[in-house]
């Protein structure tokens, strides 16, 4: 073809579309489609392999996250092997044997043992605190609970016998016991 002389022979802004003959400008159309035409063609092909590829994983056992942890394994595991990371674990490693690190770190151990120890000592005078509130007397007369039934007459009272009746029949029902008339037998149990 005669344009890519054409075009080797403009300048490097590239050239016009009015510098183009009609001949040159149908065989830049028809390489155009024909281009694109194989770049379709190759996208699905493409699209087939994934296919493919995915069964293949599929028959293999791989699912999708299985490829993903793998994938993370080898990328950290070449990270942990890149002359970067093994420069800079030496370069941290130095830092920690600094007389700088060692100084901050023991700062900061002292300062977290002296706020613990202010953190206790303050818990202790928050308590002994408390504890004076509470020996102190109350605004109000402190209320004393009194029973208007006494515990025997409680238990013969109907409500007694009800709730008697259920717990029974519950604990029948739980066990496995044979007898289910509850109302019958509650009141067995009591005239014995």
């Amino acid at each position: 073809m005669n344009f890519s002389t054409r075009i080797t022979e403009t300048s490097t802004n590239g050239y016009s579309p009015s510098e183009l003959t009609d001949y040159d400008v149908d065989s830049l159309q028809f390489e155009l489609a024909k281009t694109e035409d194989e770049i379709q063609t190759l996208r699905q092909v493409l699209v087939d392999k994934e296919k493919h590829a995915a069964d293949i994983r599929r028959q293999l056992g791989m699912s999708p996250l299985s490829n993903v942890k793998q994938n993370l394994s080898k990328g950290w595991h070449e990270v942990q092997t890149s002359a970067p990371f093994l420069t800079a674990s030496a370069t941290l490693e130095d830092v920690r044997h600094s007389d700088v690190y060692v100084r901050t770190r023991d700062g900061l151990s002292h300062a977290g043992q002296v706020t613990s120890s202010a953190l206790s000592n303050m818990g202790v005078v928050i308590a002994r605190r408390l504890a004076e509130m509470s020996a102190l007397p109350l605004p109000s007369p402190a209320r004393t609970l009194s029973h208007t039934m006494s515990v025997p007459t409680m238990r013969h009272s109907s409500t007694f016998k009800s709730f008697e009746e259920m717990v029974g029949n519950v604990k029948d029902k739980v066990t496995g016991g044979g007898d289910t008339s509850g109302f019958e037998r509650g009141s067995s149990r009591h005239s014995t």
